[in-house]
């Protein structure tokens, strides 16, 4: 076995590797870009080299510094994580040639299925079931349009080399086709560095269906069952559980073989996951082979009961696989959230920000426990724009799939990120949602249920301002008590009533909240006209029991509250909201902000404007195409009017709230 490895990655799976490998006492070295110089993966690892700049061009894509690192600090072997070099050939095979042992398969499987149209012939080759499409290398606009017409609309436009959801477009018209291809090919390009694309029939109702396989260095192959990823939004993962809903066991064998088959096909080794469509009916079709361990490995962990990042390590350093096909069983279900900072209600545009607040349910870390997240962040890391926006893996394992729904929904509960935006909310809905409790499953599953997941009322104004007065009544109460009577804030009057005034921004609607102290004691809540009997029993500045109401109408309400700035966050059963108290006086003579602008709703860089100056546009229309996150997203018109002028040249970095082009009249 290995006495030192490094880990060339960042993040949460860095430290998952780190973790497993000090378990099996072994030193690790992490390597860091100058954003990551204080990164829990930095000190996870025993040693820590600087790579580079922030931007991974500049730090986690240099192999060459990886490699140079990993002979200065005496590592045999380098694991590659996921994304960033986990499926390179050129990089495994420099690893071979430098005397390191790549922690992965060897470099001609990941080139034989790092390209998707030439895995499809492998596959039809070794009597894998496949899709109908076009699997060509021809690049020729007008060739993939008369292929996409042959196949039928509507058709799937996939990036030859891509993954991950990007440089993919589901186009379901012949008038759509050509601007999706373009936008497919230049966001492949910018990922890639390959425009080349597929074209496949998309298929209705799909179910994302995929088998983790192991192979070793003796010719031995295994599956370790199945995943269901079916919930997706814009063609990345948002839940995976297994074993997949309503699988049987003839299905699950014939699926494992299939997937088996498929590793065997390029002489597969070590970690790897083969995915598949698959149709409401169970027939399924081969879709691509992910050459490196999975973001949802967690679960094949939870129901299998192993470590898989050891079986990596043990394959790596030439040992057979630590069990026969026939020696492994499942027990129970486990369901992964990915918790991102992104905004769902715009399009689940990613978000960029400091982890003022990241409380979690009681959990483990890195290994398999009821509740476990997996996380490379922690309260007061930045989640910058240079990385993905993945926050944390949370993931859930009960003895039946209710079980592990209702921990789930607990965990998400309990789990407060305050600071940016995040899916949090929006997972939790989705859990709850008919289709997924029903396991009525689609890769459509987030749109079928919209009006659930998006169109849903927050959190009871009653309530968060309830929430908001309680924190800000508890605060004063912790605060240094002045020296005199008169200077008191605890609302004593000789005679009558005090009533004092909140001014309460809720989903960018403002509210004044009363809150009277009655003269023989007892409270009230005047909110949106209604007048509430309001009584509070703070636990703590965070803790608050609320009771609103009287009688058998009387409310209970647990409120978790943190407070920064003017800015309060409420989280309770019921849902959260973020509330911003408004010091009137602080914000005296301040005018309205300018409407209609059109800016940028995340930082990026500019990739495209979809409108010239003198155009007319209207509102909605798309006018501009920014990258962030890897990913490329459309931004609108907020209102009719005519393009005045370009702010900004294709290819600038672009700050989150900059304009990008004047609008007139």
């Amino acid at each position: 076995m290995f006495k030192k490895i490094l880990i060339a990655n960042r993040g949460e799976i860095a430290g998952r590797v780190a973790a497993t490998a000090r378990r099996m006492g072994i030193q690790t070295v992490a390597v860091y870009s100058e954003a990551d110089a204080k990164a829990k993966h930095v000190q996870a690892c025993d040693e820590a080299v600087l790579i580079g700049g922030p931007a991974p061009k500049d730090s986690y894509l240099q192999w060459q510094r990886i490699l140079e690192a990993a002979r200065a600090t005496g590592a045999q072997a380098v694991h590659p994580g996921y994304g960033f070099l986990s499926e390179n050939e050129d990089f495994a095979q420099a690893c071979a040639e430098a005397g390191l042992v790549f922690i992965g398969p060897p470099p001609s499987a990941i080139k034989a299925m790092g390209l998707k149209a030439e895995s499809k012939r492998l596959m039809e080759a070794a009597g894998v079931p496949l899709v109908p499409g076009y699997h060509g290398a021809d690049p020729d606009p007008a060739l993939l349009t008369r292929e996409a017409e042959r196949i039928g609309y509507p058709v799937l436009i996939k990036a030859s080399a891509g993954g991950g959801g990007k440089g993919m477009r589901a186009v379901f018209a012949a008038e759509e086709f050509e601007a999706a291809l373009a936008s497919c090919q230049r966001e492949a390009i910018n990922s890639f560095g390959d425009d080349a694309v597929l074209i496949e029939r998309y298929v209705q109702r799909p179910r994302h269906i995929e088998i983790q396989v192991f192979g070793d260095r003796h010719g031995d192959c295994v599956y370790l069952f199945e995943r269901d990823c079916s919930v997706q939004r814009r063609h990345q993962k948002v839940l995976e559980e297994a074993p997949a809903p309503g699988m049987t066991p003839e299905r699950r064998r014939e699926m494992g073989e299939a997937a088996v088959a498929a590793a065997k096909a390029v002489g597969y080794q070590g970690a790897g996951t083969v995915e598949f469509i698959a149709e409401q009916d169970g027939r399924f079709y081969f879709m691509e082979m992910n050459t490196r361990l999975q973001v949802e490995h967690p679960v094949t962990e939870a129901i299998t009961g192993q470590d898989l990042v050891e079986w990596q390590l043990r394959v790596a350093a030439g040992q057979p696989l630590p069990l026969k096909q026939e020696q492994l069983r499942m027990h129970g279900h486990a369901i992964e959230a990915r918790i991102c900072a992104e905004n769902p209600d715009a399009g689940f545009l990613p978000a960029t920000g400091t982890l003022s607040v990241a409380r979690w349910p009681a959990h483990v870390a890195f290994e398999r426990g009821e509740v476990r997240i997996d996380s490379g962040v922690g309260e007061g890391d930045a989640i910058s724009p240079f990385y993905d926006s993945m926050v944390a893996k949370l993931i859930v394992w009960g003895e039946t799939r209710e079980q592990a729904l209702a921990r789930l929904d607990a965990a998400l509960r309990d789990t407060h990120i305050v600071g940016l935006q995040t899916n949090v909310a929006f997972l939790r809905r989705c859990a709850a949602t008919a289709s997924f409790a029903g396991a009525d499953l689609d890769t459509a599953l987030i749109e079928r249920e919209r009006a659930a997941l998006f169109e849903q009322p927050g959190l009871a104004l009653d309530v968060a301002a309830a929430a908001v007065v309680a924190h800000t009544l508890a605060a004063e109460a912790a605060a240094p008590r002045a020296g005199d009577p008169w200077s008191q804030r605890d609302g004593w009057r000789l005679f009558g009533a005090a009533t004092r005034r909140f001014e309460l921004d809720l989903v960018g609607n403002h509210h004044q909240v009363l809150l009277s102290r009655h003269h023989r004691g007892g409270m009230s809540l005047s909110v949106a006209g209604q007048v509430l009997p309001f009584a509070v029993n703070s636990h703590s500045l965070e803790c608050h029991e609320l009771l609103l109401g009287e009688g058998l109408a009387q409310r209970r309400v647990v409120a978790t509250v943190y407070g920064l700035g003017e800015k309060v966050a409420v989280f309770t059963a019921q849902g959260s909201a973020l509330v911003t108290e408004v010091d009137v006086i602080a914000h005296a003579g301040e005018g309205s902000s300018e409407a209609g602008r059109l800016t940028a709703p995340m930082p990026g860089k500019m990739v495209s404007f979809l409108a010239q100056p003198g155009d007319k546009v209207s509102k909605g229309q798309a006018l501009a195409v920014m990258e962030a996150m890897k990913m490329e997203h459309q931004i609108h018109a907020p209102r009719d009017g005519v393009v005045a002028e370009l702010l900004y040249a294709v290819g600038d970095q672009v700050a989150e709230g900059s304009e990008l082009l004047k609008l007139e009249a």
